[in-house]
């Protein structure tokens, strides 16, 4: 199966998302197809059968744009010094040969080259020389990225949006002036008498008619499209606002057309300011929801605004700063203090620490070696390094974050389906119910069975509740109830450094009843380090842990390792050692030249001493006396640590206790977690006594300890299917996420409800998961619990707003009111309430912006 993401242009509502979604997925070899309305974009699974191109001509063919990105990389080059179209040719003919370059088009009016290459095969320096070998100036450009195409492009269709709103109030404003004045006889307004209505009829009706012309030019799209959707059997809002508008321009012309045969009295029976007036408050509400839509998409334009524009690379021995664009994989890159990184790559030369806060959220920079990995947009706060690129472009871990969220957002959650089902039958129950409106309120009033207003006709009247009923009905508020909140929810948690995958996980995150965590690397660091260090009487304990990381410095065990890292942080300088043995499975032997203690003073030795390190069983083999040290021993290996005896030439010398340690926030994540009301469960394949103790450290409720790696999923599962609560009662099927690192935990991952993966912030593609933290904080995972009930809420809260302004909204414009004696609803006030419903729907979503996560207890945490 392959995937791929179009930018769609021409929606304007649910129906259209919902009419895109059904045509391409009726396509042979197409498994999924999902539009989300707030980001414009298709997303869609196919398989080889199926092409791309040909789901490109499914869209196009029913009467949407796809707006194509090219293959390659896309750049403007500026050119000087042409001077006629042979330059241009000549200029053409330069680059085409070259290459890896995919296209080329010179436009000589411009002084422009559009060039689309391939960036692993040729730099745009080689295009530029070809250019100057043509005899020709290449100037000084700055390309444009996706991201920023789709700002500019988006940009444009907001100002586009907001001049066409000001004309149409430009010359809306005075259409409803002079058409209700005259109307309003309590009040007196100035008003030209060589408008006057009733003596000069023909002048006011042609006024207006050349009052509404420009306002329907600037809203011709809603005729284009509703119109040519209608036809296709497929009505949108666009055809709501066509047929309404229509029907109240085409009466109001017939009108005109009976005020010159002679027809005076058709004077009061114009509707040209009801067209002009709708269609400027639609295109107001239009300019606020694009404007609204835009800000739902910050989170990726802020960390696609993290990438520097240059790098400067090692040429022949010599530094040169290139284009972000021209860096290929292999060259020698190098970051001065001060300077972001510009692709990922592995340092070769230098020292320093990185700032990496953007990347995994955490504010201490990171120590940087050769050897060591770093990553593009992160912050090289004090040395100069070099390091060779590895990944760029869309394989970098940024571009790799940026891909995720944008997926999450292009994304539906379940609850979303509710409302799409709703808006494909939505616009065409709606035409039925205006339609079924106007004749019954026509065929009431002209049987003398309904009071009609001061001055309208039956055909007024139902024309009236036809256009109002078409008006009000929008199913703009139904399509962005759900996806704006996801695109801000999945944006807000990308900037906490949590990445959710999917509408799915935001809005199921929230159900979690209990929460297994694995020990290892998530609980606790995942790496041993010395907690105690307890010296036998006459023996500091400094002295101890020296002898014993010299004797462990030609160990590979994990707790070897430990214990001489444990040394070299306390500054401790190690003896040499003469020998080395490991005794499996009870510990080691060793001899070392170097000072031991004797009494209280310290003997300098010339000769190598004996030292045994290891477990109980390898001193008593050995016949050393444990003495008081057997109890500290065991209390120790209570607390989940392991404890490793020493013995000097057969004497014991302490106990150096190693353990995998805990992080600073997992007791204050499993506080917040209770205080949500969740049960927590960790799970390890320690033995039952460190498991046990590393559970009461933290608080956790129950520990299932021995667990191999295989099985783990196995334990998850049995948790869903029944689980017994505090009381002892039976629980049938609980919502179970699993928190781990995504790796060894992959199977557990997939079977819980939500898989939570621990990463580093460099494979956030991990498949297993549906949420990646990309901090190793387990304050993140009551904060993604957090983020997720409040998405959740928002969105039941658009959905509540706009199905209940359409229930409500509906009967209204329909007459229900003023069937009882109530008001009647005017097609204006209905044209704005629709406007308003979207643009409500929208500023809800955007409250999800001010989600904090919990500050307080992560500083309480470190």
């Amino acid at each position: 199966m392959q995937n791929a993401t179009l930018s769609i242009g021409g929606m304007t509502c649910a129906a259209c998302a919902g009419r895109i979604e059904k045509t391409v997925g009726k396509l042979d070899g197409v498994s999924a197809a999902v539009v989300n309305l707030a980001s414009e974009k298709l997303f869609v699974e196919y398989a080889d059968t199926q092409t791309l191109a040909g789901i490109k001509d499914a869209v196009i063919n029913i009467g949407y744009e796809v707006l194509d990105k090219p293959k390659g990389t896309a750049v403007s080059i500026p050119i000087g010094g042409m001077t006629c179209a042979a330059c241009s040719a000549r200029v053409e003919k330069a680059i085409r040969k070259l290459e890896g370059v995919e296209s080329v088009s010179v436009n000589l009016a411009t002084e422009k080259a559009a060039v689309i290459y391939n960036p692993q095969t040729i730099r745009i320096a080689v295009i530029k020389d070809a250019i100057e070998k043509a005899g020709y100036k290449a100037l000084d450009f700055s390309k444009e990225s996706a991201a920023d195409e789709d700002k500019l492009r988006k940009e444009r269709e907001i100002r586009i949006l907001w001049t066409k709103f000001i004309i149409a109030a430009s010359f809306g404003l005075p259409l409803l002036y002079i058409a209700m004045v005259p109307m309003i006889t309590w009040v007196a307004l100035p008003f030209p008498k060589a408008l006057a209505p009733m003596n000069f009829p023909l002048i006011y009706a042609l006024v207006e008619l050349l009052l509404v012309a420009p306002i329907i030019i600037a809203g011709y799209r809603f005729y284009t499209v509703g119109f040519k959707n209608l036809l296709r059997r497929s009505p949108n809002m666009d055809s709501l606002i066509a047929i309404g508008t229509t029907a109240a321009a085409a009466y109001s012309l017939y009108n005109v057309w009976q005020i010159a045969q002679g027809n005076f009295k058709a004077v009061d029976a114009l509707y040209f300011e009801t067209a002009g007036v709708i269609i400027a408050l639609i295109l107001l509400g239009k300019s606020l929801e694009a404007v609204s839509k835009g800000r739902t998409s910050e989170a990726i334009k802020k960390l696609m605004g993290l990438a520097p524009k240059t790098a400067i690379i090692i040429e022949h021995g010599v530094e040169k700063e290139i284009p972000i664009d021209e860096v290929i994989p292999g060259d020698i890159i190098v970051a001065r203090p001060g300077t972001k990184i510009p692709v990922d790559g592995v340092v070769v030369e230098g020292r320093t620490a990185i700032d990496e806060s953007m990347l995994t959220g955490e504010s201490m920079p990171v120590d940087k070696k050769a050897g060591d990995s770093v990553y593009a947009a992160t912050i090289n706060s004090n040395g100069v390094i070099r390091f060779k690129a590895e990944k760029i472009g869309s394989d970098t871990a940024l571009a790799q974050i940026i891909k995720l969220v944008e997926d999450a957002q292009g994304s539906k959650a379940p609850i979303a389906q509710m409302a799409d089902i709703v808006a494909g039958y939505f616009v065409p129950i709606v035409c039925v119910i205006a339609a079924l409106a106007g004749v019954a309120w026509f065929a009431a009033a002209s049987a003398g069975f309904a009071a009609l207003p001061p001055g309208k006709s039956a055909l007024e009247f139902a024309l009236t509740m036809f256009i109002s009923v078409l008006v009000i009905a929008c199913p703009c508020a139904l399509g962005l109830a759900t996806p704006t909140a996801i695109m801000v929810g999945t944006g807000k948690g990308a900037e906490n450094g949590i990445l959710i995958k999917s509408g799915e996980a935001l809005e199921t995150a929230h159900k979690a009843q209990i929460i297994v965590f694995d020990k290892t690397g998530t609980i606790t660091e995942g790496k041993p380090t010395v907690t105690d260090v307890v010296a036998a009487p006459g023996v500091e304990p400094d002295f101890l842990l020296r002898v014993i990381a010299s004797a462990e410095k030609g160990s590979e065990h994990p707790l070897g390792q430990a214990i001489v890292q444990g040394a070299e942080e306390r500054g401790l300088e190690l003896f040499a050692a003469s020998h080395f043995e490991a005794l499996t499975g009870r510990g080691i032997e060793a001899g070392i030249d170097g000072v031991v203690i004797d009494g209280n003073d310290a003997a300098k030795l010339h000769r190598p001493r004996r030292i045994l390190a290891g477990n109980k069983k390898l001193m008593d083999e050995r016949g050393v006396a444990l003495g008081e040290l057997e109890a500290g021993a065991d209390r120790l290996a209570a607390e989940g640590k392991t404890p490793m005896y020493a013995a000097l030439d057969g004497k014991i010398a302490g106990i150096v206790a190693v353990a995998d340690v805990v992080k600073p926030s997992s007791k204050a994540a499993v506080e917040s977690l209770h205080k949500m009301g969740i049960e927590v469960v960790m799970i390890t394949g320690d033995n039952r006594k460190t498991a046990a103790a590393i559970a009461k450290q933290v608080g956790i409720d129950r520990a299932l300890s021995e667990v191999l790696p295989q099985d783990k999923s196995n334990e998850v599962k049995k948790l869903q299917e029944s689980a017994e609560s505090a009381r002892g009662e039976k629980r049938q099927r609980r919502f179970v996420a699993m928190v781990g690192d995504g790796i060894n935990d992959a199977p557990a991952l997939v079977q819980a409800d939500i898989g939570i993966a621990i990463g580093s912030g460099t494979d956030v593609a991990m498949e297993s998961a549906d949420i990646v933290l990309m901090r190793s904080d387990l304050m993140d995972v009551p904060t993604a619990i957090n983020l997720s009930k409040r998405t959740i809420r928002t969105i039941k809260q658009n959905l509540f707003w706009a199905f209940g302004y359409n229930t409500l909204g509906i009967p209204i414009a329909a007459g229900v009111l003023y069937l009882f004696g109530g008001p009647l609803l005017n097609p204006i006030f209905a044209a704005a309430a629709m406007s308003l419903s979207s643009v409500s729907v929208l500023t809800n979503a955007l409250r999800l912006k001010r989600f904090k996560a919990g500050t307080k207890n992560r500083r309480k945490a470190k």
